[in-house]
């Protein structure tokens, strides 16, 4: 984590489920991915990133803990080598344009499969009670998150909520950027500041600037059905503390199978509670162990959609620091 004195603008990252490297390790490579987008096609803007603090709410060790108890293995020198492979070759692709379907082709292992599957097998699966076994034959420890007798949500959100609430508390203006799952748990937290009687009267009035998704699977009815204030009156139904959500989607991405929100949230707009909700459908050139893996982290955050949402962010953030007036 590094927390920069030289700037009142903060990013915040949520990773989401499986192993993932230590924290440093983690960030440091997420950073290297993000950074080499912005200084691809917006390096006006690098100074500004480069003076933001960034941070991240970062709970691997207990996606681990589940995992470990179920059988699973991790080699964490080979996935942190991989993502450096991964992010290598990345960097290579040196202009925006060929961020596109040609490129993505060409990738070895290149599957519709399993998105298609997800896409036959939720709604039927959700309609008759089916959702967490299915989520639990591929997901262990994010079906977890759904159970109520595991204490794992709990300890995922306040690790979240902490780490934002300190940013908001120094009055930051904040981007906070949410992997896949860590969409979820998003979510949950901003829902929480925002209406649980805990929270709401220190945070319920205080802002996220922009709102960034990758990867989300907050389009499946299933799991809409499962976000915090899903059954609460149209009033606190959703979270009131995003100013901009953009949601940005992979082809193939069996984990955001449902890719747009903007029509799953639209509410949001009609109680004015978010100013926009955008819906953006990507190719993820990430591979991982050889294979075209479209959901990557370090996939998403290199491609040219996260670059502009954050450059633009960046841009506009720099004009209105800027004094309008001299006396």
């Amino acid at each position: 984590m590094t927390l920069d004195d030289t700037s009142n603008r903060s990013l915040l990252l949520v990773h989401g489920r499986d192993f993932k490297p230590v924290e440093e390790a983690y960030m440091d490579l997420s950073m290297a991915a993000i950074r080499a987008g912005i200084e691809r096609d917006f390096p006006s803007q690098l100074d500004s990133f480069d003076n933001m603090q960034k941070s991240s709410a970062w709970y691997g060790d207990l996606n681990a803990e589940i995992l470990l108890a179920c059988g699973k293995n991790y080699d964490e020198r080979l996935d942190i080598g991989d993502r450096r492979n991964a992010l290598t070759a990345l960097r290579e692709v040196g202009i925006r344009k060929k961020f596109g379907i040609r490129q993505y082709d060409q990738l070895p292992g290149k599957s519709a499969v399993p998105e298609a599957i997800v896409d036959v097998l939720a709604p039927v699966l959700g309609a008759i009670g089916f959702f967490l076994q299915l989520i639990g034959l591929m997901c262990r420890d994010f079906a977890r998150y759904f159970d109520h007798k595991s204490d794992y949500a709990t300890k995922v959100r306040q690790r979240l909520r902490d780490r934002l609430c300190e940013l908001l508390d120094r009055g930051d203006r904040i981007v906070l950027i949410s992997h896949g799952t860590g969409s979820v748990v998003a979510y949950d937290v901003l829902w929480q500041l925002s209406h649980d009687p805990d929270f709401k009267e220190k945070y319920g009035d205080k802002k996220i600037e922009v709102w960034l998704t990758l990867g989300a699977p907050l389009g499946d009815s299933s799991i809409r059905k499962r976000l915090l204030g899903a059954k609460e009156k149209p009033s606190t139904k959703f979270p009131v503390n995003v100013i901009a959500w953009h949601n940005v989607s992979a082809e193939d991405d069996y984990t955001c199978h449902d890719n747009t929100c903007a029509d799953d949230f639209k509410m949001m707009m009609q109680q004015r509670v978010v100013s926009a909700v955008h819906d953006y459908r990507v190719f993820n050139l990430a591979v991982r162990y050889g294979k075209s893996n479209p959901h990557s982290s370090i996939g998403y955050y290199i491609h040219p959609r996260t670059s502009k949402i954050l450059a633009d962010w960046l841009r506009v953030s720099d004009m209105e620091s800027t004094p309008k007036y001299t006396f």
